[in-house]
Parts: C-alpha cells; structure tokens; sequence
C-alpha cells in the first residue's frame, strides 16, 4: 500500500522512539467500517467540515501509531494531517473551492 511521508514540526514518541517523520496510507474499507465513522460531515455549503476526534482516530490507524503519540503532536501537523486523512475520502478531481 502507497504512504506518504510527512516531517513533524517536532517529534513526537510512538512505540517507545523518537519519531520525527511519519509515514501515512489510505485507510482500507475494513478499516473505515470498523471506525463506523467518516473523519468528516458536510457542512451547509456542501463542502467537507473536519471532525477532529474521528480523523485522530484515522490518523492513528493510517499512521501506525497509538492514540497517546497522535495526542502529542503540534497542532499545526495535526490540522494538516488531520485533513489530508479527509483528502483520502474526496474524487482525485476535486477542485478546491474559490468561494
């Protein structure tokens, strides 16, 4: 399965090490219908609004680390993981909106 790599802001522990890159993958079906939750709703104008606590979850799963490691990171990676966790849900042609 493809991972992408991303470098933290500053590390964070997970699995007992340092760990200053993390390597995140598509969640599998099996995975989302365990979660029974999608890491995001759609808002009024039909575009996706975050939901934090289930994307930390998926983030867990995708990233391979525990949920304590997930609750150690920079609130910066966190946003930005958290929605590249949303971006795995979204058609690959989607275009960002300009409104």
């Amino acid at each position: 399965m493809e991972k992408t790599e991303f470098k933290l802001a500053a590390p964070i522990q997970a699995h007992g090490e340092e760990v200053s890159v993390l390597n995140i993958r598509r969640p599998t079906v099996a995975e989302i219908r365990a979660l029974k939750v999608l890491p995001y709703t759609l808002g009024e104008t039909m575009l996706p609004v975050l939901d934090m606590e289930a994307a930390c979850k998926y983030l867990a799963i995708c990233a391979a680390i525990p949920a304590s490691s997930v609750n150690q990171l920079e609130l910066s990676d966190l946003n930005t993981l958290a929605w590249q966790v949303v971006g795995f849900f979204m058609p690959s042609n989607t275009e960002a909106p300009t409104t």
